[in-house]
């Protein structure tokens, strides 16, 4: 029999898709059924072709959203414009199995698990043994589980291979599609996001603010803190990028993050995560009890904010006010410092107004049309100016709390000449209103406390008021 008239088997897992649609439909049912979990345990116990089939029929799937492999997608267009048969064979539930062969309009049959039979390795085999006839087949695969089905066919494809389906593949010098210039550690480290660390700088607040930032022992706790905070924080990104896959997909800048485009397995994350939850607390036992309880607090908090808050119309954006606060509270604990009401009080509505910017910026670049079906979130495109009008608002009201704090008692014990914090104000005012003229020119494209950290002119405007503290509290 000639290539042409054998048929192409092709798998789903790793191989169509980047991904493992098991993997991917647990996170769907926690993203979409959070309070159902419980249920998981008993289907466990159907093994897992009923898990499959139980997850499957419980999440809203769409097809459309899946990071395929263009590589493969073309190769099998260019197999399918010859005449050739092309069947879906995968392990995959058939439900979702059909669904992605209906998307694609590629194949003349699909095979896939059912409700009692999770059709991989052998199984699999032997159905398209059975289905091929003495003629052969062709057979795209990725894992162990396809080795056997790679070394019975006529000719493999060997596509973004495992450790053993490489070895198979290097013994055999059978064809190999991998992604180019993809690689895995890199994936790793952007889906810790390090960048977003800097907003951890926030703890050393207090320790600047209390004029304390040049006694040694306290900068090394404070510095312990913001790596605790920094690992327990990618720790959570992670999880939050798991349950967020299909929003991020419908996302134009989102769906190139590492979960949502593939590059990194959900199992890898899954032990990344784990593996710097176990360090940011390992890290913590270096510091007060005080800080535990916060650094416990924030985990509670955006565990919550990833599950469901982030989907509750302004409860999302109070919450992200208030886990900016957290982190300045983490960094009072680390110090034994006592919490300033006017500190965290500013906190609130400065950072809040920083959060609905962000709320905004995201609803923008969704577009006319926005919904929370498509955003994963509680905003549609009507309220874009209600957003703009209360952050403006919210920054306005930080700038009357920092007035009111330069003018009291507390500011008059601690600095011998406090008139000189007075131009604080402006600088803060600047900051606010230029962040939101940005963002209504649609120039605001990430997280805004991220911006002012890395902006030379809030640089600026940070750096001067820092100055301002030391005048005020050391000129003679």
């Amino acid at each position: 029999m000639t290539d042409i008239e054998r048929p192409i088997y092709v798998d789903l897992d790793g191989t169509l898709i980047r991904g493992d649609l098991l993997w991917e439909t647990l996170f769907q049912y926690a993203r979409q059924h959070p309070a159902a979990l419980w249920r998981i345990v008993p289907w466990l116990g159907r093994g897992k072709a009923g898990l499959k089939a139980a997850l499957a029929s419980a999440i809203r799937f769409d097809a459309s959203l899946l990071p395929y492999r263009e590589e493969v997608v073309e190769a099998l267009r260019r197999e399918r414009a010859r005449g050739r048969r092309i069947v879906l064979a995968t392990a995959a539930n058939e439900r979702l199995a059909h669904a992605v062969a209906e998307h694609l309009g590629l194949f003349d049959a699909v095979m896939a698990s059912d409700a009692t039979t999770n059709l991989s390795a052998r199984r699999k085999l032997d159905r398209i043994l059975r289905d091929c006839g003495e003629g052969g087949y062709d057979y795209y695969g990725n894992s162990a589980d396809d080795v056997c089905l790679l070394d019975a066919a006529g000719e493999a494809t060997v596509v973004q291979p495992d450790s053993a389906a490489k070895r198979w593949q290097s013994a055999r010098n059978a064809r190999l599609l991998e992604d180019e210039g993809s690689s895995l550690l890199r994936g790793c480290v952007r889906a810790m996001r390090p960048h977003q660390w800097t907003k951890n700088a926030l703890i050393f607040v207090p320790l600047v603010l209390g004029l304390e930032f040049f006694q040694f022992s306290l900068f090394v706790a404070a510095a312990f803190a913001f790596v605790s905070f920094s690992a327990m924080a990618s720790a959570i990104y992670i999880i939050n990028d798991l349950l967020d896959l299909d929003s991020d997909r419908r996302h134009k800048n989102k769906r190139r993050r590492p979960f949502a485009s593939g590059t990194v397995p959900i199992p890898t994350g899954l032990a990344l995560s784990g593996g710097l939850f176990l360090f940011s607390c390992a890290v913590a036992l270096f510091l007060p009890p005080a800080f535990w309880l916060v650094l416990a607090s924030y985990l509670l908090i955006t565990t919550a904010y990833s599950v469901a808050l982030k989907r509750m119309l302004l409860i999302d954006v109070l919450t992200l006010a208030a886990l900016y606060t957290t982190r300045i509270m983490a960094g009072a604990a680390a110090v034994s410092a006592d919490d300033s009401f006017w500190l965290l009080a500013f906190s609130i509505f400065f950072f809040l107004s920083l959060a609905l910017v962000k709320r905004y910026t995201e609803l923008v670049e969704f577009g006319v049309g926005a919904e929370r079906s498509k955003t994963g979130r509680g905003y549609v495109d009507a309220d874009l100016e209600t957003l703009a009008q209360a952050g403006m608002s919210s920054g306005f009201a930080s700038v009357l709390v920092l007035a009111l704090y330069v003018d009291s008692a507390d500011v008059r014990q601690l600095y011998d000449h406090p008139y000189l914090l007075w131009p604080l104000c402006p600088l803060v005012l600047y900051i606010i209103v230029r962040i939101w003229i940005l963002a209504r020119r649609n120039q605001m494209h990430e997280d805004p406390v991220v911006f002012i950290l890395r902006d030379w002119r809030s640089q600026i405007m940070v750096a001067a008021g820092a100055l301002m503290f030391v005048a005020a509290a050391y000129v003679g």
